[in-house]
């Protein structure tokens, strides 16, 4: 891998540029900002400009879309009427007073019910933290148990929640499957597409067309899925 500066316009942009055995050139953002553009080993770097170009209008939306995200991530305060997202969808946040402490959701709401003051954003945030985490084990664990069956494996990965800056899903080298806690943030769907992409790590180490053939198989339209969760979730 080597960084390379591209610059389009009054643009420019360093990205990560990781050569690999494929035929074609792909391009992701990150949802920390960050470009990575995998190409052929023996691709030469006037092809490397030329697919930057006819890309940079996407790269350029990405790039706003998740800078505008994480300002919005910022700034919140965890107070009534905030916007929050679980599997997918924007839930309007409502902070109640009340003797039981609890976190629910109705009618598209999302509720803390909160013994302390309404208007304390950081007590606020941890109610709703240990629900998300709450959630984010159970969800995880109920669609990796699915989608592990359909693979037939002879063994069973350990499944592990870690944040991650740079990746939704990981498997590693002693065998374990990691996942990013902000996946509770996308849909389902999603959520199953990375668990796959992760599973077909245990046949296929690379990104290789055995790779993806097995991919295809178990997540016909992953790439359309993939371009969701990119564009959605940051």
């Amino acid at each position: 891998m080597t960084i390379k500066e591209f610059t389009y316009g009054p643009y420019f942009y360093e990205y990560a540029l990781i050569p690999q055995d494929r035929k074609t050139l792909s391009l992701t953002v990150l949802p920390d900002m960050s470009i990575v553009v995998k190409c052929p080993t023996d691709a030469p770097h006037e092809r490397v400009e030329i697919f930057l170009r006819k890309k940079w209008m996407w790269l350029n939306k990405q790039l706003r879309f998740f800078e505008k995200f994480q300002k919005t991530e910022y700034e919140k305060e965890y107070i009534s009427g905030e916007s929050f997202l679980y599997l997918g969808r924007q839930y309007q946040l409502i902070v109640k007073r009340a003797k039981e402490e609890k976190v629910s959701l109705s009618k598209g709401k999302l509720f803390v019910f909160t013994n302390n003051i309404v208007a304390d954003g950081k007590y606020n945030r941890a109610l709703l933290d240990v629900w998300y985490e709450e959630k984010t084990k159970k969800v995880f664990n109920e669609r990796y148990e699915e989608i592990l069956q359909s693979f037939g494996y002879d063994f069973r990965p350990q499944l592990i929640v870690r944040k991650m800056d740079k990746r939704w899903g990981s498997f590693t080298n002693d065998k374990k499957l990691v996942l990013n806690p902000r996946l509770i943030h996308a849909s389902k769907d999603c959520i199953d597409y990375v668990i796959a992409h992760e599973l077909c790590h245990v046949k296929h180490k690379n990104h290789d067309i055995r790779f993806f053939n097995l991919l295809a198989s178990k997540v016909p339209e992953w790439e359309k899925i993939k371009e969701k969760l990119e564009l959605r979730i940051g």
